[in-house]
């Protein structure tokens, strides 16, 4: 940037960081070619890894609406109520993606 504030290079306002997009494109890829072995190391985590794990994952499937902050603490819930709460927001996403 120059003294007085003007842009002098680098990517236009707006553009897509090339860099970025490249590596979603190479996370999908990976993602898409072990997904066997991703959903078999998956259901051998404990309830808490799951809700964890999972939660990690949805960046990169959902689009991102806004933020958002949870008001408790996931370490405070019994690994049957993990199991619960993992279990239903599982029955919602594919209840929503049915229609």
């Amino acid at each position: 940037m120059a003294r007085d504030g003007t842009k002098t290079g680098g990517r236009r306002k707006g553009s897509t960081n090339k860099i970025k997009s490249d590596l979603r494109e190479k996370i999908t890829e990976f993602l898409g070619g072990n997904f066997a072995h991703i959903k078999r190391t998956f259901m051998n985590l404990e309830p808490r890894d799951k809700m964890k794990f999972y939660t990690d994952l949805l960046q990169y499937g959902l689009p991102k609406l806004q933020a958002t902050s949870l008001d408790f603490d996931l370490n405070q819930l019994s690994d049957k109520q993990l199991d619960q709460l993992f279990n239903k927001i599982i029955e919602a996403f594919k209840n929503n993606n049915a229609t």
